[in-house]
Parts: C-alpha cells; sequence; structure tokens
C-alpha cells in the first residue's frame, strides 16, 4: 500500500503548480489526501462513482476520475472545478498516482524477493529467473544488520532508507522487530575501511536524527544472489558474538570476529571442559574492573609490562604484582606467550558461559 503521506505530498506538488484543488479517496469513500478542505460529506457520491461502468464523470462542481492499476479500481480522484483545465489536471494525476502504484508495487515484489533470499526459501533457478523479472543484476553486495536498542519503529526504518533512497541497487527490509537489513551494492566498498565507515555512518545519523543507538554487524563481501543469505548469517553472528566478547563496540565485522567465533560455536560441555582444567575450582567469574583493565592493556601492548604501566600510570613494580597475584591464583605467567594466550582465551570461554546463563533466565 502506498503511504498517504506519499500521496499527499503527490497531490500537493501537482496542485501548487495547477492551482486546481485534489482530494484523493479510496473506493469505500474515505478520504486519503486532499488539498483543501471539502464541506460536504463525498462519501455516497464516491462510492457510487467507483461502482460505476464511467472512468471520469463531472458532478457537483467536481471532476470524478477512477485511478485503476491492474484492472482494479485503487482510488477515486476529485479535481474541483469544472472546466477543461481541471479536466485535464486530473488526468495528469491519475496517471502520476498509477505510475506510483506501480513502483510501490514492483519495490514490493523486489522486498519479498530479497526476504526470501535472505530466508533461503527459494531455489538457485527460481531465484535468477525472478531476479530478471525484477530487473535485480548481478553484483558484489554486503549484507549490513542494524540492530536498535529497543523496539523499532517506522521513522527509523524511513531513515536508513533515506540514506540509500538514491541508490537503485541498494535494498532495505525488515525480518523481525528489531533489526534492520540492508543488502549493499559494494561495487564502491573497495577496501575493508569503506565498508567499516558506511557502518560507522549508519550508527551515527541514527544517533544524531533518530536519537536511537544502534549497533550494526556486517558479513563479507559476495558475488551471487544465493550467497546474500550466507553474508546475512555472518551479519547476525557479527552481531551475537559481540554481544559477548567486544560489547564496547558499535560495530562489528565478520571478518574480524578472530577467536570469538570458534570459541561461540563451541559445544558447551567441551568449554566447561577446558574451563575446569585450566582453572579448576577457581574459575574466575567476576574479575572487578581495575583487573580487567590491567589484563586488556596488557594484552593490547603485546605483554609489554614497561608500556602498559606507562599507559595504566601505574609503577612498573605495581603491575608485577598483580600479574603475580594472577599467577598465584591460576598458575599461569601471563608474561609467558603461551599462558597469557591459554588465559585469554579461558577468560572469553567464561565470558561465553556467562553469556549462555544469562539466556536461560
Amino acid at each position: 500500500m502506498l503511504s498517504n503521506h506519499k500521496l499527499q505530498t503527490t497531490l500537493e506538488e501537482i496542485s501548487d503548480i495547477s492551482k486546481i484543488g485534489l482530494a484523493l479517496y479510496d473506493e469505500n469513500g474515505k478520504q486519503v489526501a486532499a488539498t483543501f478542505q471539502i464541506e460536504t460529506d463525498m462519501r455516497a457520491e464516491v462510492v457510487n462513482f467507483a461502482a460505476s461502468m464511467a472512468e471520469s464523470q463531472m458532478l457537483s462542481g467536481f471532476h470524478f476520475f477512477k485511478v485503476i492499476a491492474e484492472q482494479e479500481v485503487e482510488y477515486i480522484l476529485l479535481a474541483r472545478s469544472t472546466n477543461d483545465e481541471a479536466y485535464m489536471v486530473g488526468r495528469l494525476a491519475v496517471c502520476q498516482i498509477r505510475n506510483l502504484i506501480a513502483s510501490n508495487r514492483e519495490q514490493s515484489d523486489k522486498n519479498n524477493f530479497m526476504q526470501n533470499i535472505l530466508l533461503g526459501n527459494m531455489l538457485v533457478v527460481d531465484m535468477y529467473n525472478k531476479a530478471k523479472k525484477l530487473h535485480i543484476e548481478q553484483a558484489k553486495r554486503l549484507v549490513y544488520v542494524i540492530e536498535v536498542d529497543g523496539r523499532k519503529d517506522s521513522v527509523i526504518v524511513e531513515m536508513v532508507k533515506n540514506l540509500f533512497a538514491d541508490r537503485n541497487r541498494d535494498f532495505v527490509t525488515e525480518l523481525d522487530e528489531q533489526n534492520i537489513i540492508l543488502i549493499k551494492d559494494a561495487t564502491d566498498l573497495k577496501t575493508e575501511e569503506d565498508a567499516l565507515h558506511l557502518a560507522k555512518t549508519i550508527v551515527d545519523n541514527l544517533h544524531a536524527e533518530a536519537m536511537v543507538r544502534v549497533r550494526v554487524g556486517y558479513g563479507n563481501t559476495v558475488n551471487t544472489l544465493q550467497d546474500i543469505a550466507k553474508s546475512y548469517q555472518e551479519a547476525k553472528m557479527a552481531l551475537d558474538v559481540g554481544k559477548i566478547f567486544y560489547v564496547e563496540k558499535k560495530v562489528i565485522a565478520y571478518s574480524t570476529l578472530g577467536i570469538g567465533r570458534l570459541i561461540y560455536q563451541l559445544p558447551v560441555n567441551l568449554c566447561k571442559i577446558f574451563i575446569e582444567e585450566i582453572f579448576g575450582d577457581n574459575v574466575p567469574m567476576d574479575l572487578d574492573e581495575e583487573t580487567l583493565n590491567t589484563l586488556n592493556k596488557f594484552f593490547e601492548n603485546n605483554l609489554n609490562v614497561s608500556e602498559t604501566s606507562r599507559q595504566l600510570f601505574v609503577h612498573r613494580n605495581t603491575l608485577v604484582y598483580r600479574i603475580e597475584k594472577i599467577q598465584k591464583s591460576t598458575g599461569l605467567d601471563l608474561r609467558s606467550f603461551d599462558d597469557a594466550l591459554t588465559f585469554k582465551i579461558a577468560l572469553m570461554v567464561v565470558n561465553y558461559m556467562k553469556y549462555l546463563d544469562s539466556q536461560e533466565y
């Protein structure tokens, strides 16, 4: 269905140019748009005209027109005035509305088509036959999933669509109440930095314009229609893994998930066995903020004690004391690469298990 807002805008543009008042009704006589105030209730006249055989007629100081699309009466248009100029303006308005209906239906067909691709509901042969009918060209594409903090509304969806309104090969659609999906033509995204920049632009625009916080996950670039579903699944996984291991990030690329992606796909029983082997009864389920900050900085600086102490504004001996304290409780010396790697992975597994526990409640 065409939005009443779009119909209202169309009538106002035509009326501003022609100086002819226009009003649009559905076939049941309900007004959906108008450029002037009609004092008389026209419901009966509109319904009777809709049921008649005529495509246009003049009645009560108005030209009546049927807007017919695919042999069905979609709307009744009224042009105020009985002169020939009003008749011509009415005909032109009918033509414009009919084109809007056709464009909207084509867009709806494309939207349904892309939704079926994302869900893997189409055979490859049917996919390419349908794409040809809808004039959807083969191209490199990249799927972004935009997760809205809270429940999204139509305004947010329209904002995303407007960001890519002038790009005929981009598609914006929805499959649930929380996420907006952008299927992006990746021809202009030459590098990973380009893809990342676009994701950050989406986050910044929605925060600034709609005052809503979002997280964006995106998959890898694909070359075929059937692989769009793969990029979509990667984008979803990026968001899911990001919630566990990269909470502070607003943009997460599937290609940067690293060890987190591997851990996310491990069986729970295997995770429990691994944690028991590493920590025994001293599983660090709730490390204090100071310890976590120290560990993160230490790992970020490639186990460099001097650089880490400098960035944390603590004495080198203080940092060594913290590291040795962890060694006493776990048996792992974080100054050793192998032990540091084991501890880092073990902490990520612990976070994964905490996440799974939280999902059960």
